[in-house]
């Protein structure tokens, strides 16, 4: 007899965002670009790392109070994994949050994590913790029966000053319970889609941008990547395409019933504009190879657009060959002109409005870019004010999208449970945004270049630091190795 599959899902989530902030509006009058726009694209602040504090620490705070919040018994963790881009060490993974849970849980009078947990590492920059989650599943239907998983999803987004990217950044922690029979979200793997493709210097992060660094007060990197503002937009557009195509595929009913009938859809956000854009194309497409109907719709869209309909619609169901673009030196051309000019109009349609959900949406404005944390964070806040607000869910359906840069994409569609409101009501994802500390100009600058501000935040109870870093001192050689802190009460 084959062994049925168990139901698989999110049964809770917890987060740690940092409390520097960055108002956009003072950030705007520091380097004099139009608030009105930015505030219109991007959002209205993003949060920024302590001078002590990495990717580590704050994935460790966020999966304590995980424990803390779902009263989880530490020995049934079977599954720890970390999904990020912004790692300080090239060989160990999440065994470096379990090391600092234990000594959490260890200061709490509480019982460790199980010996037997594995602690895999992901990364695919912003994807790198919905891999995660889907392994986190596997694990769990195959030789994780009776465990449960933890997923931690934690980045660190920083850019060069006066770049396109500055107002995109943004750092935080978010972690998910993942466990059979869940008490939040069910997924449905198997309706997924998926989506990659080597996109060369869309976004990279290569080791040799670190040669001409100079270090910082904390020796800190400063982890700058390597993009192309518009080839790197257009590459997010054509893989959240490509990874719906496949979703599509996959449905027994039209792709624009599917859309139609979702409750809310979270796609990862660099910005507020770009997930906007996202939604748009996807359902632009749905539309494209749906029925007459379909298509009636798509040209109603087209024609206000000044568009052909029937090129619109050979546009989006082609799946162009983007690294071109690189190879013929040609990274600023649109790739999608025709579907980019529907869109804009797509805009300002009920329909859009209809579908882009506002579950959530004004404290994603408030964080920033979080990467692989991004999506996890709208999910969270998104699922918390349904239930802080007793909003209609209907039949609960919901749409995920992840991307990750270089590229890749997943589509993954979940099913709210009976009784999410009780796992909902544990989130406190407002709750990680309290008490913000507002940077000034020459304190954001200081930040900036991973030194500490006037403003210090002082000693916060239950939040992980980096004590120190090891240096050679005859004895061993620990040269560069962070220790952590735990701050107790």
């Amino acid at each position: 007899m084959p062994q049925l599959v168990p139901q698989i899902g999110i049964s809770g989530f917890a987060s740690y965002i940092p409390r520097y902030r960055v108002n956009l509006s003072d950030w705007c009058r520091w380097t004099g670009d139009n608030w009105d726009k930015v505030r219109a694209v991007v959002g209205s602040s993003f949060r920024m790392r302590g001078p002590n504090e990495n990717a580590y620490t704050m994935a460790a705070t966020a999966v304590v109070r995980l424990i803390a919040q779902y009263d989880i018994d530490p020995q049934r963790v079977g599954y720890l994994a970390l999904g990020t881009e912004s790692s300080t060490d090239n060989s160990a993974g999440a065994v470096i949050i379990k090391g600092m849970v234990n000594q959490a849980l260890t200061a709490q009078g509480k019982a460790k994590l199980n010996r037997a947990c594995e602690v895999p590492e992901f990364k695919h920059a912003c994807l790198g913790g919905v891999y995660a989650m889907k392994a986190a599943a596997r694990f769990l239907a195959l030789d994780g029966q009776g465990k449960i998983a933890i997923v931690v999803c934690s980045d660190v987004a920083e850019y060069e000053r006066a770049t396109s990217g500055e107002p995109t950044q943004g750092a935080g922690a978010v972690a998910m319970l993942i466990e059979a029979d869940p008490k939040l979200l069910a997924l449905q793997l198997a309706s997924s889609g998926s989506a990659s493709d080597y996109r060369g210097p869309d976004f990279r992060k290569p080791f040799h941008r670190f040669m001409h660094q100079e270090p910082s007060e904390f020796g800190q990197p400063r982890d700058f990547p390597v993009f192309n503002g518009k080839y790197s937009t257009t590459c997010y557009v054509d893989a959240v395409l490509a990874a719906m195509r496949d979703l599509f595929a996959r449905l027994d009913h039209l792709p624009s019933r599917f859309l139609r009938e979702l409750t809310a859809t979270f796609l990862h956000r660099p910005y507020q504009r770009m997930a906007e854009t996202g939604l748009i194309m996807s359902y632009l497409l749905a539309l494209a190879i749906g029925d007459a109907d379909d298509h009636a719709e798509l040209t109603v869209y087209a024609a206000e657009a000044d568009v052909n309909t029937a090129e619109l619609v050979l546009e989006l169901t082609n799946e162009p060959e983007v690294f071109a673009l690189v190879e013929d030196g040609e990274l600023s051309n649109e790739l999608y002109p025709l579907a980019t000019q529907t869109a804009r109009s797509f805009r300002s349609s009920s329909q859009f409005h209809a579908l882009m959900t506002a579950w959530g949406e004004s404290e994603m404005q408030d964080v920033g870019n979080l990467y692989t944390a991004s999506l996890p964070a709208w999910m969270a806040s998104g699922i918390e004010e349904a239930w802080q607000q007793n909003l209609d869910v209907g039949a609960g359906r919901i749409l995920t999208i992840g991307y990750g840069s270089g590229d890749a994409a997943e589509a993954i569609p979940m099913t709210l449970v009976a009784g999410w409101e009780r796992a909902a009501s544990k989130i406190a994802f407002q709750s990680a945004l309290a008490d913000p500390i507002d940077l000034s100009e020459a304190d954001y600058r200081s930040l900036h270049q991973g030194d500490a501000p006037a403003i210090d935040v002082a000693d916060q109870p239950g939040v992980f630091y980096i004590d120190r870093i090891g240096q050679r001192d005859g004895q061993f050689d620990d040269f560069g190795v962070e220790y952590y802190r735990y701050q107790t009460g």
